[in-house]
């Protein structure tokens, strides 16, 4: 578990990185037109940019969560690899973003990756920009949510 939240902490962390290095701010670079591309956002809500503006709350509810997973992490299923996968994943992202809310130059989550296609008038419609460790956040709870049901197909059969 302690390894999987490690590498994902460090790819949220580098990926960012090269980010800010090489993206000026929203600054984007097209990688497949009318489907991804590369930008430079800065978030201070969390998903989909809610609760914009509140990014010292959002920090207290990520420590208040990750408090919570690691208090009651035994509840998940942690003695499977899949578990400690899952809550690895969960772990990673969560410190990545806490970090990016907490640091004293962003104060706010780097979002970069971008699906979008272009509406018939040109417009451009997409899915929010997200990061590598909202990636993992996402896939970890996914991934807990699919051995609950597998637990609770094999209890019932």
């Amino acid at each position: 578990m302690a390894t999987v939240a490690a590498v994902i902490f460090f790819l949220d962390q580098f990926t960012k990185f090269l980010v800010l290095y090489f993206l000026a701010t929203d600054q984007e670079t097209v990688i497949i037109d009318g489907f991804f591309k590369f930008v430079r956002w800065g978030n201070t809500g969390a998903a989909w940019s809610l609760l914009h503006d509140n990014n010292l709350l959002l920090a207290v509810i990520s420590i208040l969560a990750l408090t919570g997973l690691i208090l009651w992490r035994d509840y998940f299923d942690t003695k499977t690899l899949w578990g400690q996968i899952a809550l690895g994943l969960i772990f990673g992202g969560i410190v990545g973003n806490l970090l990016d809310r907490l640091h004293p130059m962003r104060h706010q989550v780097i979002d970069f990756l971008r699906f979008y296609m272009y509406q018939r008038n040109g417009q451009e419609i997409g899915f929010p920009a997200f990061n590598v460790a909202d990636s993992a956040i996402c896939i970890g709870v996914a991934i807990l949510i699919l051995i609950s049901w597998i637990q609770d197909r094999a209890a019932d059969a």
